[in-house]
């Protein structure tokens, strides 16, 4: 076999048509051999004597597309000194493409023998462990072109790609659970008609089902335990996974544009599927453990700020440049739109506290690739000071915990919810306002695939997790849930209706609030866990979506409804904050904004403090928009008076006098509709409207 010294640029493998270049930083080792799988189980070894800066090379001339392939690094295995060298593993390429087969557990991939921590096993890993591919990046993109949404604009779905697509009736056996489905046009016809712009997959990166969970029988099902942040899932590919997933994958984004969707990866930077000290050895870890993880005062030990074992270490340039040269290859190769940061706070620990100008934002506000994707933080980890919401910089949107926590206080009658509540509604300038961001920062969710889902948070006061083994233990224990009066399933009529209500007033809430609103997948048929709210392990019927018979109902018509309202009046997706006046050059007398008791009065101090105030309307001016259009035009929209009853008493509402004569009731969360048939009842000025309790109406009143 033909062996060329090849570059240290770009890392990992490629292919140029005629071999393939390999590539792989490691200052720990004394030599790295690149090992040529065979499919009889056999293997070639190439040693890798090229070394630039610690990045070993070579190019070997007609290794083709479908080559699967590993490492054997020989070098120190001393835990003592955080150094775990083992030749005994085949390791994954930290910038493989595409990743092969599964892990197989046993001792064989561990590098320590069970039960002696420090004892080096050198038991062979390759027939138990997972193998890297070369791929052929050549790809006819056509015309494919990002759809760029304005976030004014955006509508997120988080979705699961097997959860979402397993059970649909429309999609063709062998094609549930993939990424063809989600390309398949019964899937993006229900998107479209939703009126989704945005689909945010769970993760898509090459993970790892834990050796815990696989010794119980279960699955690491959301797969927030990425080994390769280069490769697409295997598991989720119908073609094969010799490159051919990577190819699938490309074709349902471009399908997905095609349709005006963008696409949204949920990426685990944060740490690996290495675990701890006691984890496996797959890649990282018996590559230049000290280089890409944080590592105790005891080298021997891990920091952790995930919960997971282990935490990548953000001072590293290899690191950071791992992550950047992945966030690039996904937007430039994958043609993907944006990212969710999972556990976004660690990527910020340069050190141990949570810093906002830490390498990895410098890197990311200078890039010029990566910064014009959209970017959305989820602002927290499990360390000391790791709840950051409104913390992150202006380039940035978040997951907004405090949007979710407070519109479900409210609507479960927690007391003192209302002053807060009129933030959150109105983009929480409280956290995004003094460092120049909109209210487009912040992503307004009630439910999302962690927690309870949207039928669940109506429908259990308390989590029933028993299915993960755990004894119930794992999983949030306060929920700001409510079962409106019967835990789990009921026939009392009262109760179901009352639910039925509390999920329309969910999901109105959600499409009237300023800010980009975040549905999660199947909430628009009311999905249900069983009261399972960390269904993380469950790739089973429990978790995966149940598609009505008909694609008619009356919580999925709703929601389209109220997405539609949303995206067609810019007055409830506002670019600009309010500010509480008459707005100059808008020729209108009246505030911008206007809150009121249900009596009609201006709201007042007392009234916001009051620990029992659970109502109160809303006027939202669509003559006064401050923000102009894209073409510096002027932006002009109906008028809204919004009405929440979120007290267990029906309340009367009196329309304010000053603020329009004429009205149209065009939502009423009281209907099992939600929304009148037709033309709404008309109301005037100085009518008095009856809301039932914890309800929702919205009136209308044209420009």
């Amino acid at each position: 076999m033909q062996v060329w010294p090849g570059e240290a640029y770009p890392l990992g493998a490629t292919y140029d048509g005629a071999g393939t270049n390999f590539a792989v930083f490691t200052e720990a080792a004394d030599r790295v051999e690149l090992c040529l799988l065979h499919d009889d189980g056999s293997e070639t070894a190439v040693e890798l004597r090229e070394s630039d800066a610690f990045v070993r090379h070579a190019y070997v001339p007609g290794v083709m597309p479908g080559q699967r392939y590993g490492f054997r690094v020989h070098g120190p295995y001393d835990p003592a000194r955080g150094l775990r060298c083992n030749s005994a593993k085949l390791l994954l390429d930290p910038y493989a493409k595409a990743v092969s087969g599964a892990v197989r557990w046993g001792e064989e991939v561990y590098g320590y023998h069970f039960g002696a921590p420090d004892e080096r096993n050198d038991l062979d890993s390759a027939p138990h462990t997972m193998t890297s591919v070369v791929i052929n990046p050549y790809f006819d993109w056509g015309d494919d072109r990002p759809p760029r949404t304005e976030y004014h604009h955006t509508v997120i779905y988080e979705a699961h790609v097997k959860g979402l697509t397993m059970r649909h009736p429309g999609l063709p056996e062998e094609l549930r659970g993939t990424y063809a489905a989600l390309a398949h046009p019964a899937v993006i016809e229900h998107l479209t008609k939703l009126g989704v712009t945005a689909l945010e997959l769970m993760p898509v990166h090459q993970f790892v089902h834990d050796h815990r969970l696989a010794d119980m029988g279960l699955n690491n099902y959301w797969g927030y335990n990425t080994i390769g942040f280069f490769a697409p899932h295997n598991a989720y590919a119908s073609w094969g996974d010799r490159g051919q997933q990577v190819l699938e994958f490309k074709s349902a984004v471009r399908a997905l544009h095609e349709a005006g969707i963008e696409v949204i990866l949920d990426v685990v930077y944060n740490h690996t599927a290495e675990g701890n000290h006691l984890g496996p050895t797959l890649s990282f870890k018996g590559i230049d453990n000290p280089s890409y993880y944080r590592l105790a005062d005891d080298p021997r030990y891990y920091m952790d700020t995930t919960g997971t074992g282990n935490s990548l270490l953000m001072r590293s340039p290899h690191v950071l440049q791992l992550i950047m040269d992945s966030l690039r290859y996904w937007v430039t190769e994958m043609h993907v739109d944006g990212f969710r940061f999972d556990l976004a706070a660690t990527l910020a620990r340069q050190f141990h506290e949570v810093d906002r100008l830490s390498s990895f934002f410098d890197l990311v506000q200078q890039d010029p690739v990566v910064s014009q994707v959209k970017l959305i933080a989820e602002p927290w980890d499990v360390g000391e000071g790791g709840y950051q919401v409104g913390n992150f910089p202006p380039l940035w949107t978040e997951w907004n915990g405090k949007y979710r926590d407070t519109v479900r206080d409210l609507w479960r009658g927690e007391p003192r919810t209302l002053a807060e509540f009129a933030s959150r509604l109105t983009g929480s300038s409280d956290l995004y306002q003094d460092d120049g961001r909109r209210p487009l920062a912040s992503i307004n969710f009630v439910t999302c695939h962690d927690g309870f889902t949207l039928h669940d948070l109506v429908s259990y006061n308390h989590k029933h997790n028993t299915a993960n083994g755990e004894d119930n233990r794992d999983g949030e224990s306060h929920n700001r849930s409510w079962n409106c009066g019967a835990e789990g399933d009921t026939d009392d009529p009262e109760v179901l209706r009352l639910r039925a209500r509390q999920m329309r007033n969910f999901i109105a809430t959600l499409m009237l609030s300023q800010g980009v609103p975040m549905i999660s997948h199947g909430d628009e048929f009311a999905r249900t866990q069983r009261g399972n709210n960390n269904a993380y392990c469950q790739d089973n019927e429990l978790s995966w979506v149940h598609w009505p018979e008909s694609q008619e109902g009356d919580l999925l018509e709703f929601t389209r409804a109220m997405v539609w309202l949303r995206r067609d009046h810019p007055v409830f997706r506002r670019r600009r904050f309010f500010h509480g006046r008459p707005v100059e050059g808008t020729h209108d007398e009246l505030s911008d904004i206007a809150w009121f008791t249900p009596e009609g009065g201006e709201m007042t101090q007392r009234d916001w403090n009051s620990a029992q105030a659970s109502a109160l309307t809303v006027f939202l001016n669509g003559n006064a928009i401050s923000e102009p259009g894209p073409r510096g035009e002027r932006i002009t929209d109906d008028s809204f008076l919004l009405m929440f009853n979120a007290s267990p008493e029906p309340l009367d509402f009196l329309v304010p006098v000053d603020h329009g004569r004429q009205w149209q009731v065009v939502v009423d969360t009281a209907r099992p509709e939600g929304v009148p048939p037709g033309a709404g009842a008309k109301v005037a000025a100085g009518d008095r409207i009856t809301l039932p309790d914890r309800s929702l109406t919205v009136l209308q009143r044209p420009a």
